[in-house]
C-alpha cells in the first residue's frame, strides 16, 4: 500500500507544486483547497497523470469542525496520512497601529489555528497505524525574524514553530518527525507585484526563490533519509536571514 500525504493549499503556488512533487515520488496525494474547485481539479489531474492514487478535501482551515469532518471522513475511506504538509495560509498586510480586528484574527485563526484545526484529527490515526510519519509546517521568515507590516503574519508563523518544535517533542519516540520549512520572497500570487530593486536590496541571491525550490526541501524531508531530522526549521530564503 502506498503512503498517503495530506497537502494543503494544493490548488495553486508552493502547495501545488509539493503535491506534484510527491505524486513523482510516489506518494499518493491528498488535496486540499478553500475555495477553487476549478484548480484542486487541475492539481488532481496532474498527480493522477503520475500514477498515483489522489483525494480531494474542501474546507477552510480555521473552521475546526469542518476540517476535522473532511479529514476523517477521507481517512476512513482511503486511509491515514503517512505526512501532513501545512501549507496553506493567508496574510493581510497592515501596519500595526491602523491594524482592523478582523485583519488580526483573519490570520490568526487560518494560519495558528489551522495548525491544530489540521494536525490534530490526523495523529492518533498516524500514531497507531504505528509506521512513523512525517509532518511539515510551512513557516517564514517574518515567523523568524518579524516583518514590517506584518504583525499578525509574523505572530501566527512564530506560533506555528513553537508549535511544530514542542509537537516534535511529543512524537519523537513515534518515529515521526516534525520540521519547519520557512520560505523567504517565493515567486507566488501572495508577493505579485513585489519591486525587483526591494527584492536586490533585501535579499543577498537578489532574486525571488522558486517554488520547485520549497518543494524539493519539502521532498527530501518525506524521504527515508530525513528520519533523524526532526525539531528543524529549514530556512529557504536566499541569504536574508
Amino acid at each position: 500500500m502506498k503512503k498517503r500525504v495530506l497537502v494543503t493549499g494544493a490548488s495553486r503556488g508552493i502547495g501545488k507544486e509539493i503535491a506534484v512533487r510527491l505524486a513523482s515520488k510516489g506518494f499518493d496525494i491528498a488535496i486540499h483547497y478553500h475555495s477553487n474547485h476549478t484548480a484542486a481539479i487541475n492539481t488532481q489531474e496532474q498527480v493522477n497523470s503520475l500514477g498515483v492514487h489522489s483525494s480531494i478535501l474542501k474546507f477552510d482551515l480555521a473552521n475546526r469542525d469542518q476540517a476535522r469532518i473532511a479529514i476523517e471522513a477521507d481517512i476512513t475511506e482511503n486511509g491515514h496520512y503517512y505526512g501532513v504538509i501545512l501549507n496553506a495560509g493567508i496574510n493581510k498586510d497592515n501596519a500595526f497601529p491602523a491594524m482592523e480586528a478582523h485583519e488580526w484574527d483573519s490570520v490568526i485563526h487560518t494560519n495558528l489555528d489551522g495548525f491544530y484545526n489540521v494536525v490534530h484529527p490526523c495523529i492518533m490515526p498516524m500514531v497507531q497505524n504505528r509506521q512513523g510519519g512525517r509532518i511539515i509546517s510551512m513557516t517564514s521568515v517574518a515567523g523568524i525574524a518579524g516583518n514590517r507590516g506584518q504583525v499578525n503574519y509574523s505572530a501566527s508563523k512564530a506560533g506555528i514553530i513553537g508549535a511544530t518544535k514542542a509537537l516534535a517533542l511529543e512524537l519523537a519516540k513515534r518515529k515521526i518527525t516534525v520540521n519547519c520549512v520557512a520560505p523567504g520572497l517565493i515567486e507566488t500570487d501572495m508577493v505579485e507585484g513585489i519591486d525587483k530593486e526591494i527584492v536586490n536590496q533585501i535579499v543577498p541571491m537578489r532574486r525571488m526563490g522558486k517554488v520547485n525550490e520549497i518543494a524539493g526541501i519539502v521532498s527530501f524531508l518525506m524521504t527515508d533519509d530525513a528520519a533523524y531530522i526532526t525539531r528543524q526549521v529549514i530556512s529557504v530564503n536566499g541569504g536574508m536571514i
